[in-house]
């Protein structure tokens, strides 16, 4: 038997989220598969998960709109292949979400320091730059300057930086912050770590509420822990242990996260084939 009440209370399934879902979808099933896959089986694959069929529909109309299906008609039915970009943005999408958690090698202490902003009034690249450089693991210490202790980070920067077009205004450096109380000082000031162990610990608690019994429950539950899981390479910057607070429960949550997804897998993977078969 599902568990669902802790999902069901974070936040109501509506469009957005519906897009979001059929990505993790998407990159969890088909991308391994590389086939196409009919209308059907995603409207089968996300209706557990409180989606309809008109809002499926629509994901799938706009993914294809920004390049990242494309559509094959067979007389009155649809199939769906991913196109090259598509592929491209899940496979990255997927090294960092299934990469994400891996043990840091020892530290060196070295930070990695850009100085960059961009003007008030450019709305759209601000928001660019800053969503870039967070996806990246960059913290905002203060405005205009980010920081992180992952220096080999610097050629993803420079192109997050050339695309914002701030690349000739902008300043990187790397070198080391003092003694450890003030590189702990800095990581509190860059990165909100009580708000981010709190968001482990509400992953924790929904996937111990997930107690799947069946191939279909399974398949639910899976996309369900990918789809919580997807936004942690976003608000963990993969700190040092060194700078990490006691006890940090991101170390649980990776170990959580990592067994039930290489416990269902299988099951959910015979769903996924079932659903595509029966479409």
């Amino acid at each position: 038997m599902t568990s669902e009440p802790a999902f069901q209370r974070r936040r109501e399934i509506g469009a957005a989220s519906a897009r979001s879902l059929l990505l993790t979808v998407l990159g969890e099933f088909v991308l391994p598969s590389g086939e196409p896959v009919w209308t059907a089986a995603f409207l089968d694959a996300l209706a557990p998960l409180n989606v309809e069929e008109k809002t499926v529909r629509q994901a799938l109309a706009r993914s294809a709109t920004e390049g990242w299906l494309e559509a094959e008609r067979h007389g009155r039915r649809t199939a769906w292949r991913l196109t090259p970009s598509g592929r491209r943005l899940l496979t990255e999408g997927a090294e960092r979400i299934y990469g994400f958690g891996a043990p840091m090698t020892a530290w060196d202490g070295q930070w990695l320091v850009v100085l960059a902003s961009v003007p008030e009034a450019n709305r759209k690249l601000r928001h660019l730059l800053r969503t870039r450089l967070a996806w990246g693991g960059l913290g905002n210490l203060s405005p205009g300057v980010w920081v992180t202790p992952h220096p080999e980070r610097e050629a993803e920067v420079r192109e997050v930086l050339d695309e914002a077009g701030v690349t000739t205004t902008a300043t990187i450096f790397i070198g080391r912050l003092g003694g450890i109380e003030e590189a702990r000082r800095v990581a509190g000031q860059a990165w909100d770590l009580t708000e981010i162990e709190l968001a482990y610990e509400d992953f924790l608690s929904e996937v111990g509420a997930l107690h799947p019994s069946d191939d279909r429950a399974t398949f639910t539950a899976q996309v369900r822990l990918v789809q919580e899981w997807r936004r942690f390479p976003f608000l963990d910057p993969g700190l040092p242990p060194d700078l990490l607070p006691a006890g940090w429960s991101g170390t649980r949550a990776v170990m959580a996260f990592q067994n039930r997804h290489n416990d269902w897998r299988p099951a959910a993977d015979r769903h996924w084939r079932e659903l595509s078969r029966q479409a």
